[in-house]
């Protein structure tokens, strides 16, 4: 039987991974960050490890005791926590840290795949286990885009193409051809908030993948935690990047979601 390790941060993307591995066939030992990942990750695993933030020895030692070869990495990360230094590194992340030229998430996260690679740990795509959770190119709602909609998604997209090509963020809202947020540290529902709260709802939000995205991790991702923020902040117009983004629990999301005519598109 094969063996996969699944390395967990927080929502539900880590469970969904887990599941589909199972059914598929695979051994799952989890190295789970404490904190993030959630308590139901146990009831699934084969095995589990909890680790704190910044533990990569420790990962690399779990792994290596379950002769596990190819990993995947699912789930956020809080960023605001490892800015106010919750963060205590072993010998192995200092030595990791030290070979990156900034902070940056994807120079974060190829490092740590690289790093696993260089003790035959190799990290595949995060989205192996999900081709079924990526939308084909089209309008996923029962709502239409008039003229003016496709505008302001043209908008809205060109921007978020922008601040994700410099690793900024991955998400925009805009209203009005007006930007009201970008993502960065915050992540993507603190932005969407506080785009909605600007805004007044009405808005529009672009999420989309980096230009040379890396599929092993960072893949953007919507389920019913990010609609939720959504219908909070009144959202109107969510477009996503069809191929690359997980939409995970997809008929409950777009009923839910056509429930409160809102026009989501994947492009």
């Amino acid at each position: 039987m094969k063996k996969i390790g699944l390395i967990a941060g927080n929502g539900k993307l880590p469970i969904v991974i887990a599941k589909e591995a199972k059914a598929s066939g695979c051994e799952v030992h989890i190295c789970a960050i404490k904190g993030e990942a959630a308590i139901d990750l146990e009831k699934i695993a084969d095995s589990i490890e909890w680790i704190k933030l910044g533990q990569l020895g420790k990962l690399i030692q779990y792994f290596k005791s379950k002769e596990i070869c190819d990993a995947v990495m699912a789930g956020k990360i809080t960023k605001t926590n490892i800015m106010k230094g919750d963060v205590v590194p072993d010998l192995e992340m200092i030595k990791m840290m030290a070979s990156v030229k900034d902070r940056k998430d994807d120079t974060l996260l190829g490092a740590i795949a690289d790093y696993l690679g260089g003790r035959n740990i190799r990290l595949l795509s995060s989205v192996g286990f999900l081709e079924k959770a990526l939308p084909k190119a089209g309008v996923l709602s029962k709502r239409k885009p008039n003229k003016s909609d496709e505008e302001e998604i043209d908008f809205a997209w060109d921007l978020a193409k922008q601040i994700a090509g410099l690793d900024i963020g991955q998400t925009v809202v805009t209203k009005n051809k007006a930007v009201l947020a970008i993502e960065a540290i915050e992540g993507t529902d603190q932005a969407i908030l506080r785009g909605g709260e600007l805004g007044g709802g009405g808005v529009v939000v672009a999420k989309v993948a980096k230009p040379n995205q890396d599929m092993r991790f960072d893949v953007p991702t919507i389920g019913l935690q990010t609609l939720d923020v959504m219908l909070r902040a009144k959202v109107d117009i969510l477009a996503m990047e069809a191929g690359k983004t997980i939409l995970l629990e997809r008929d409950e999301f777009l009923k839910k979601a056509n429930q409160h005519h809102m026009l989501v598109v994947a492009r």
